[in-house]
């Protein structure tokens, strides 16, 4: 709507005047974001009547748009594609992707739009130039795969892959790549649909596990690729990894897992650690390994439900020092107002804080230094009587453990949630 509002005001390009460059003009540029109400019954003194009806055929069209009147807009985005034949100032490539926009909106709210009318959108509006050719073509196959036509969405982006226009620029360059991980995304669907079929198939020698490998090697040739360029590749990262995984190509599952976590060149993720922490769980769950994955996505989400098993892997290491990281990792869980009235965060707080004791006699030092910062605004995140009321009447067992902790975390603060406790068991 951004865009429709913003074309709205194009006719006053024609307005431009020559001999007018003073800094009048200027101001008055800048001055020229008016209501646009007011602007929609300007006319312009250089406007012919074929601007002038196709300016207000758009703002009939915003009209209906904004009144969700799907059929009425329909009607007149009919006519309005005549822009496109408007040769002055070269102005009509700037109406190609708003028509392209505002048509594919339509069809996507009106009750009778049929797959054939989306085709035909598409098909004319790659046709209008090549600037959004390859733009088009990829939301083209995503209309298709989305109404299950599978086939079709994939003849698309091998159409699209296939296509050169003059040089290619670097924008050219990375569009072609989006598509032919698409692509390749598509020979992924295409390969589970054939595995489902091979899994429940009685014979085992069937033509499928050819055609299944077939379409895994057409599908990797560009997602195992996909780790050259930068980014966030989730879908396809984990598409490649379960084909490598089915045919036992562990040591190259692992590797593409590893770049993709720990490439310094990509964005930060911490979805690619979830990944290859589940994949180790799977196939190598040294406890080594698992830990120094975890201690990559704490230092990235602290309040990940896997730091959970990162504080139970501590908790049961060997080393004393585990046991004071796993104190961290916890109470940095409990700083999140999420995981406030998790049961099983504070039972490991408290059995951690239970091992401190029995192994540390500097325990109490230990756990002063972890809650010196958090003195002054954990009690009003825990252990309020609001907390106290709400949880005896939830989870009692999350009260119990909860009052048994609150000397031990602030031994020198009188806390509203220890006294509400003994309230509330006299009354018992």
């Amino acid at each position: 709507m951004d865009d429709l509002e913003r074309e709205l005001g194009l006719p006053q390009d024609l307005e431009h005047d020559d001999d007018s460059s003073d800094d009048n003009s200027t101001v008055e540029k800048k001055k020229s974001k008016l209501p646009l109400s007011n602007r929609m019954t300007e006319e312009t003194p250089r406007e012919t009547g074929f601007h002038q009806t196709t300016r207000i055929c758009l703002e009939h069209i915003r009209e209906a748009l904004l009144h969700h009147k799907w059929q009425e807009a329909a009607e007149y985005m009919a006519c309005y594609p005549q822009m496109l034949e408007d040769s002055t100032n070269g102005t009509a490539q700037q109406y190609k992707e708003l028509i392209w926009r505002i048509s594919t909106e339509i069809l996507h709210h009106h009750p009778n739009s049929k797959i054939d009318d989306y085709n035909n959108v598409y098909e004319r509006m790659k046709h209008t130039g090549v600037r959004h050719y390859l733009m088009i073509c990829l939301e083209h196959s995503f209309h298709l795969l989305l109404n299950g036509h599978m086939e079709d969405a994939k003849r698309q982006l091998s159409v699209a892959e296939s296509w050169r226009h003059g040089k290619e620029s670097a924008a050219q360059h990375q569009w072609t790549k989006l598509i032919q991980a698409y692509r390749s995304l598509l020979d992924y669907i295409i390969w589970c649909d054939k595995k489902f079929t091979h899994c429940n198939s009685d014979d085992p020698d069937s033509g499928d596990s050819k055609d299944m490998h077939n379409y895994f090697r057409q599908a990797s040739v560009n997602l195992k690729e996909i780790l050259k360029n930068p980014g966030v590749w989730d879908p396809f990262i984990l598409s490649y990894v379960e084909m490598l995984e089915f045919y036992e190509g562990h040591e190259e599952a692992l590797k593409v897992l590893n770049d993709y976590a720990y490439d310094n060149t990509f964005p930060p993720n911490p979805n690619a650690h979830v990944y290859l922490y589940q994949y180790l769980k799977r196939h190598d769950p040294s406890e080594r390994k698992l830990m120094k994955v975890l201690k990559s996505l704490h230092a990235l989400v602290p309040s990940h439900e896997l730091m959970l098993e990162y504080s139970s892997l501590l908790l049961h290491s060997v080393k004393n020092t585990d046991i004071q990281k796993a104190l961290g990792v916890v109470l940095e869980m409990l700083d999140f107002a999420c995981w406030r009235s998790n049961l099983d965060v504070w039972k490991r707080l408290k059995a951690i804080i239970q091992k401190l004791q029995l192994h540390r006699e500097d325990w109490k030092d230990i756990v002063s230094r972890k809650m010196a910062e958090r003195k002054v605004w954990w009690p009003a995140l825990h252990f309020t009587s609001f907390h106290a009321s709400k949880d005896s009447e939830s989870n009692p067992e999350l009260m119990e453990v909860k009052a048994s902790l609150t000397e031990i975390l602030c031994p020198d603060l009188m806390l509203n949630y220890a006294a509400e406790q003994v309230t509330s068991a006299a009354r018992t």
